[in-house]
């Protein structure tokens, strides 16, 4: 069953491989985040949405998703710049990234966004140094690896200590202590992320739990500041991160994610007072299911024990499948009602990784057809490469 918007007939004008974005799917998408955090901001705890622009940062995209009202979150100066462009509030961005650049963290501080997401001691003093010498102050989250199983693949896994990402938690005591020293520094709060594509709410409870532990420990805590004075710590913010999933077998019939289950289990477990704020970083839930990679099939090839499906798409243009082993489901638009054969769906690249889908039970192709790989719109288009030199896909709005 395809139940997408396909305008073949558009389609035919332009050249393949290119991604399509259904807009009305993201309206929609974005209506349920909104409406899921709302009713978790009615019972007394706010949150705050930040689209992590990673996913997917086509500036038409963007710009709806910044009329919307949400937040960015930002890992790079680049995308902090996209971000402003496309509408998004400095005062709503958040810029993480275990190796930001000096002209990175001059840029944010310019463009006065409203934290940095620190992963490291040593990232703070840089960012309290630069700032000195700009004359400003920067606002801090700390991000702590709290080592917690997204129970995802483990290339985006980012929650356990074996990871690169955030500060040990067992420093996290003299990591506050340093916030307080520096005079430049502001700090807000904890910032953490576990992973992403997590579909089952377990590991964001266990999260919830841990971070309830840690904002107690904090607050215990005394410390000194750069004025020689104790201090009390306050957190007064708490990001989340991101992580929540979407069906990839299924963006027929579930083509908006389980916002409601997410945003419950947060309010449920995740201990708010009054005067503490909450933050989270959705990326692929946002715009995963609203984007689709069309692709035309170039030949039909009789493998000496396989059927190849060959289409001018490859894993430049779609990196997800050689990557991470990841499915996407693939739909024959331009015969959708023929009898299904059996194939390999593979591009053109110069790699044996260059395969989309094996045994795969589609309608019977032939050459010429255009087929669709759905719910592509996050980690699709943002990260094509000219390998092979081949040109980088272009983009079709609905």
């Amino acid at each position: 069953m395809i139940t997408g918007h396909f305008p073949i007939a558009r389609f035919e004008t332009f050249e393949t491989p290119f991604y399509y974005y259904d807009m009305e799917v993201l309206s929609d998408t974005l209506r349920a985040v909104n409406t899921e955090r709302s009713a978790v901001e009615c019972s007394n705890a706010p949150f705050t949405v930040h689209y992590a622009i990673k996913a997917c940062s086509t500036p038409e995209v963007l710009q709806m998703i910044a009329q919307a009202g949400l937040g960015a979150d930002c890992v790079s100066g680049g995308e902090i710049k996209a971000a402003i462009e496309a509408g998004f509030a400095a005062e709503k961005i958040v810029f993480a990234g275990v190796a930001k650049s000096d002209k990175e963290i001059r840029y944010a501080l310019e463009q006065g966004i409203f934290c940095f997401n620190v992963e490291s001691m040593e990232e703070l003093e840089v960012i309290s140094a630069l700032a000195s010498e700009m004359g400003v102050r920067a606002r801090v989250c700390l991000r702590i690896n709290p080592n917690i199983n997204a129970h995802t693949h483990d290339k985006i896994t980012t929650g356990l200590s074996e990871n690169k990402f955030g500060i040990p938690m067992r420093f996290l005591n003299q990591a506050v202590e340093l916030c307080y020293r520096l005079p430049e520094i502001d700090f807000l709060g904890l910032h953490f992320h576990i992973g992403s594509q997590i579909t089952d709410m377990e590991p964001f409870i266990h999260l919830a739990h841990r971070v309830n532990e840690l904002v107690a420990q904090v607050e215990q805590m005394t410390c000194t500041d750069h004025e020689g004075k104790a201090v009390h710590p306050v957190v007064r913010h708490i990001n989340i991160g991101g992580g929540l999933g979407i069906l990839y077998e299924h963006p027929n019939h579930f083509p908006i994610p389980d916002f409601q289950s997410y945003f419950n289990t947060w309010r449920t477990h995740l201990q708010l007072r009054a005067d503490q704020q909450a933050h989270c970083e959705l990326g692929r839930s946002i715009v995963a299911q609203c984007g689709n990679l069309v692709t035309r099939v170039l030949y039909v090839k009789k493998g000496e024990n396989k059927q190849f499906a060959i289409v001018d798409a490859g894993m430049n243009d779609l990196i997800r499948p050689a990557m991470y082993g990841a499915f996407h489901r693939v739909e024959n638009i331009s015969h959708p009602d023929k009898e299904e054969q059996l194939y390999d769906i593979v591009g053109p690249v110069c790699e044996s990784s260059d395969v989309f889908v094996e045994n795969y039970h589609i309608a019977a192709v032939q050459r010429g057809d255009l087929l669709v790989m759905r719910s592509a719109g996050a980690y699709g288009e943002t990260m094509a490469s000219q390998y092979n030199l081949r040109r980088l896909p272009g983009h079709v709005i609905s």
